[in-house]
Protein backbone atom coordinates (compact mmCIF):
# COMPACT_ATOMS: atom_id res chain seq x y z
CA UNK A 1 0.00 0.00 0.00
CA UNK A 2 1.26 3.45 -0.97
CA UNK A 3 2.59 6.05 1.87
CA UNK A 4 0.67 8.80 2.48
CA UNK A 5 2.82 10.71 4.17
CA UNK A 6 2.28 14.50 4.85
CA UNK A 7 5.00 16.56 3.77
CA UNK A 8 3.61 20.03 3.23
CA UNK A 9 0.81 21.75 4.34
CA UNK A 10 0.41 25.46 3.01
CA UNK A 11 -2.29 28.34 3.12
CA UNK A 12 -3.34 29.65 -0.92
CA UNK A 13 -5.29 31.69 -2.41
CA UNK A 14 -7.06 30.94 -5.77
CA UNK A 15 -9.08 32.96 -7.93
CA UNK A 16 -11.72 32.17 -9.55
CA UNK A 17 -14.13 33.73 -12.32
CA UNK A 18 -16.04 35.05 -9.90
CA UNK A 19 -14.58 35.27 -6.51
CA UNK A 20 -11.41 34.58 -4.92
CA UNK A 21 -11.18 31.10 -2.12
CA UNK A 22 -8.55 30.29 0.15
CA UNK A 23 -7.31 26.92 0.49
CA UNK A 24 -5.24 24.58 2.35
CA UNK A 25 -2.36 22.80 0.01
CA UNK A 26 -1.86 19.64 1.47
CA UNK A 27 1.07 17.23 -0.13
CA UNK A 28 1.43 13.50 0.55
CA UNK A 29 4.61 10.90 -1.07
CA UNK A 30 2.51 8.08 -2.53
CA UNK A 31 -0.58 10.35 -3.82
CA UNK A 32 -1.67 10.25 -7.43
CA UNK A 33 -4.30 12.67 -8.10
CA UNK A 34 -5.81 15.61 -6.60
CA UNK A 35 -8.65 15.31 -3.84
CA UNK A 36 -10.77 18.04 -2.85
CA UNK A 37 -12.44 18.34 0.74
CA UNK A 38 -14.70 21.00 1.57
CA UNK A 39 -16.06 21.13 5.29
CA UNK A 40 -16.17 23.59 8.29
CA UNK A 41 -13.00 24.74 7.81
CA UNK A 42 -13.20 25.92 4.01
CA UNK A 43 -11.58 23.92 1.01
CA UNK A 44 -8.55 21.41 1.56
CA UNK A 45 -6.63 20.45 -1.64
CA UNK A 46 -4.60 17.16 -1.60
CA UNK A 47 -1.69 16.60 -4.49
CA UNK A 48 1.13 14.72 -4.74
CA UNK A 49 4.25 16.07 -4.17
CA UNK A 50 6.06 16.59 -7.74
CA UNK A 51 2.59 17.93 -9.40
CA UNK A 52 2.90 22.10 -9.97
CA UNK A 53 1.20 24.13 -8.40
CA UNK A 54 -0.41 25.53 -11.63
CA UNK A 55 -1.45 22.02 -12.62
CA UNK A 56 -2.93 21.29 -9.53
CA UNK A 57 -4.91 25.13 -9.15
CA UNK A 58 -5.91 24.23 -13.14
CA UNK A 59 -7.87 20.69 -12.16
CA UNK A 60 -9.24 22.81 -8.84
CA UNK A 61 -11.09 25.45 -11.58
CA UNK A 62 -12.77 22.70 -13.37
CA UNK A 63 -14.63 21.68 -9.78
CA UNK A 64 -15.61 25.36 -9.49
CA UNK A 65 -19.13 25.20 -9.43
CA UNK A 66 -19.07 22.41 -7.13
CA UNK A 67 -16.98 24.38 -4.59
CA UNK A 68 -18.77 27.17 -4.69
CA UNK A 69 -22.09 25.59 -4.21
CA UNK A 70 -19.95 23.37 -0.98
CA UNK A 71 -18.49 26.32 0.32
CA UNK A 72 -22.39 28.06 0.46
CA UNK A 73 -23.86 24.98 1.81
CA UNK A 74 -21.30 24.87 4.85
CA UNK A 75 -21.30 29.00 5.45
CA UNK A 76 -25.50 28.50 5.82
CA UNK A 77 -24.82 25.91 8.65
CA UNK A 78 -22.98 27.86 10.89
CA UNK A 79 -24.27 28.89 13.87
CA UNK A 80 -23.17 31.39 16.07
CA UNK A 81 -21.00 30.50 19.33
CA UNK A 82 -22.92 29.64 22.78
CA UNK A 83 -22.76 32.73 24.42
CA UNK A 84 -21.92 31.90 28.35
CA UNK A 85 -24.65 33.48 30.12
CA UNK A 86 -27.67 32.87 32.26
CA UNK A 87 -30.08 31.31 30.27
CA UNK A 88 -28.29 30.36 27.26
CA UNK A 89 -29.55 27.86 25.31
CA UNK A 90 -28.03 24.20 25.39
CA UNK A 91 -28.60 21.10 23.63
CA UNK A 92 -29.59 18.09 25.24
CA UNK A 93 -30.95 14.87 23.63
CA UNK A 94 -33.02 16.70 21.29
CA UNK A 95 -34.03 19.07 24.00
CA UNK A 96 -33.35 22.56 24.73
CA UNK A 97 -31.97 23.15 28.15
CA UNK A 98 -31.71 26.12 29.68
CA UNK A 99 -27.68 27.54 31.10
CA UNK A 100 -28.51 28.77 34.60
CA UNK A 101 -25.38 30.20 36.83
CA UNK A 102 -25.61 29.86 40.49
CA UNK A 103 -23.01 31.22 43.14
CA UNK A 104 -21.28 28.07 44.84
CA UNK A 105 -18.01 26.87 45.91
CA UNK A 106 -17.55 24.19 43.85
CA UNK A 107 -17.58 23.68 40.19
CA UNK A 108 -20.15 21.41 39.07
CA UNK A 109 -23.54 21.02 37.02
CA UNK A 110 -27.11 19.21 37.67
CA UNK A 111 -29.46 18.94 34.83
CA UNK A 112 -32.77 20.18 36.89
CA UNK A 113 -36.32 20.20 34.86
CA UNK A 114 -34.91 21.35 31.85
CA UNK A 115 -32.94 23.63 33.38
CA UNK A 116 -28.13 22.80 33.38
CA UNK A 117 -27.79 24.55 36.53
CA UNK A 118 -23.76 25.25 37.11
CA UNK A 119 -21.77 26.68 39.38
CA UNK A 120 -17.89 27.26 39.22
CA UNK A 121 -15.45 27.87 41.66
CA UNK A 122 -13.49 30.94 39.86
CA UNK A 123 -14.25 34.03 38.51
CA UNK A 124 -17.21 32.62 36.77
CA UNK A 125 -15.66 33.49 33.25
CA UNK A 126 -16.79 32.08 30.22
CA UNK A 127 -14.20 29.53 30.11
CA UNK A 128 -15.26 28.68 33.39
CA UNK A 129 -18.77 28.19 32.74
CA UNK A 130 -17.86 26.19 29.54
CA UNK A 131 -14.69 23.92 30.97
CA UNK A 132 -17.71 23.03 33.39
CA UNK A 133 -20.62 22.20 30.88
CA UNK A 134 -18.00 20.45 28.20
CA UNK A 135 -16.77 18.19 31.61
CA UNK A 136 -20.86 17.50 32.43
CA UNK A 137 -21.73 17.02 28.97
CA UNK A 138 -18.72 14.48 28.61
CA UNK A 139 -20.12 12.34 31.92
CA UNK A 140 -23.52 12.17 30.51
CA UNK A 141 -21.93 11.08 27.06
CA UNK A 142 -20.55 7.95 28.98
CA UNK A 143 -23.35 6.95 30.72
CA UNK A 144 -26.04 7.40 28.37
CA UNK A 145 -24.11 6.61 25.30
CA UNK A 146 -22.44 3.49 26.53
CA UNK A 147 -25.69 2.29 27.92
CA UNK A 148 -27.47 2.79 24.30
CA UNK A 149 -25.06 1.20 22.65
CA UNK A 150 -24.85 -1.42 24.80
CA UNK A 151 -28.90 -2.14 24.36
CA UNK A 152 -28.68 -1.60 20.48
CA UNK A 153 -25.87 -4.24 20.61
CA UNK A 154 -28.21 -6.31 22.16
CA UNK A 155 -31.22 -5.90 20.01
CA UNK A 156 -29.06 -6.51 16.86
CA UNK A 157 -27.28 -10.02 17.97
CA UNK A 158 -24.37 -8.28 18.54
CA UNK A 159 -22.24 -9.02 21.56
CA UNK A 160 -21.75 -5.34 22.96
CA UNK A 161 -18.20 -3.08 22.16
CA UNK A 162 -15.69 -1.98 24.10
CA UNK A 163 -17.41 1.58 24.18
CA UNK A 164 -15.46 4.90 24.55
CA UNK A 165 -15.93 8.76 24.52
CA UNK A 166 -14.32 10.66 22.11
CA UNK A 167 -13.49 14.40 21.72
CA UNK A 168 -13.90 14.45 17.50
CA UNK A 169 -15.47 17.16 15.66
CA UNK A 170 -15.17 15.70 11.95
CA UNK A 171 -16.41 12.60 12.64
CA UNK A 172 -19.43 11.36 15.15
CA UNK A 173 -18.28 7.63 15.36
CA UNK A 174 -15.59 4.91 14.47
CA UNK A 175 -15.28 1.42 14.85
CA UNK A 176 -12.05 -0.69 14.63
CA UNK A 177 -11.33 -4.47 14.44
CA UNK A 178 -9.97 -4.67 17.93
CA UNK A 179 -13.89 -4.12 18.24
CA UNK A 180 -13.86 -0.42 20.25
CA UNK A 181 -16.68 1.89 19.51
CA UNK A 182 -16.00 5.23 20.16
CA UNK A 183 -18.39 7.96 19.64
CA UNK A 184 -18.02 11.84 20.30
CA UNK A 185 -19.83 13.14 23.23
CA UNK A 186 -21.08 16.12 21.46
CA UNK A 187 -23.74 13.67 19.81
CA UNK A 188 -25.58 13.38 23.16
CA UNK A 189 -26.83 16.52 21.91
CA UNK A 190 -28.67 15.02 19.00
CA UNK A 191 -32.26 13.82 18.78
CA UNK A 192 -32.77 10.16 20.09
CA UNK A 193 -33.53 8.89 16.28
CA UNK A 194 -30.33 10.51 15.18
CA UNK A 195 -28.05 9.22 18.05
CA UNK A 196 -29.35 5.52 17.64
CA UNK A 197 -28.63 6.15 13.75
CA UNK A 198 -24.82 6.69 14.35
CA UNK A 199 -24.66 3.87 17.00
CA UNK A 200 -26.20 1.29 14.59
CA UNK A 201 -23.70 2.72 11.75
CA UNK A 202 -21.29 1.60 14.09
CA UNK A 203 -22.36 -1.47 15.15
CA UNK A 204 -22.72 -2.72 11.88
CA UNK A 205 -18.94 -2.03 11.13
CA UNK A 206 -18.52 -4.94 14.01
CA UNK A 207 -19.77 -7.28 11.00
CA UNK A 208 -18.17 -5.60 7.95
CA UNK A 209 -14.99 -3.52 8.64
CA UNK A 210 -15.96 -1.61 5.12
CA UNK A 211 -18.69 0.60 3.40
CA UNK A 212 -20.00 -2.00 1.00
CA UNK A 213 -23.11 -3.28 0.34
CA UNK A 214 -23.48 -5.85 2.61
CA UNK A 215 -22.42 -2.98 5.30
CA UNK A 216 -25.43 -0.75 3.96
CA UNK A 217 -27.75 -3.74 4.69
CA UNK A 218 -26.72 -4.24 8.09
CA UNK A 219 -27.28 -0.49 8.73
CA UNK A 220 -30.59 -1.35 6.95
CA UNK A 221 -31.44 -4.12 9.26
CA UNK A 222 -30.55 -2.26 12.48
CA UNK A 223 -32.18 1.08 11.92
CA UNK A 224 -34.75 0.94 8.93
CA UNK A 225 -35.37 4.78 8.11
CA UNK A 226 -31.18 5.35 8.43
CA UNK A 227 -31.29 7.27 5.04
CA UNK A 228 -33.60 9.95 5.82
CA UNK A 229 -31.76 10.06 9.13
CA UNK A 230 -28.65 10.32 8.01
CA UNK A 231 -29.72 13.27 5.67
CA UNK A 232 -30.97 14.79 8.54
CA UNK A 233 -28.16 14.48 11.12
CA UNK A 234 -25.79 16.06 7.87
CA UNK A 235 -28.84 18.78 7.54
CA UNK A 236 -28.85 19.76 11.38
CA UNK A 237 -25.31 18.36 12.64
CA UNK A 238 -23.91 22.14 13.03
CA UNK A 239 -26.12 22.55 15.80
CA UNK A 240 -24.42 19.63 17.92
CA UNK A 241 -20.86 20.74 17.10
CA UNK A 242 -20.94 24.64 18.59
CA UNK A 243 -18.67 24.12 21.45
Amino acid sequence: MPSRELVSRDQRRLALSVSAVEYVLVRRRGRRGVGLKVDERGLTVSAPVTMAVSRIEALVRESERWILRKIAEWSARQVPPVEWRDGAPLHFLGEIVMLRLAPGTRPGAQLVAGELRVTTSRDGSAEDIRRVVVRWYRRAAREWLAERTRLLALRAGIEPPKFMVSSAMARWGSCNSRREVRLAWRLVKAPLDLVDYVICHELAHLRHMNHSRAFWAEVARQCPDYERLRAELFATDHLYRSF
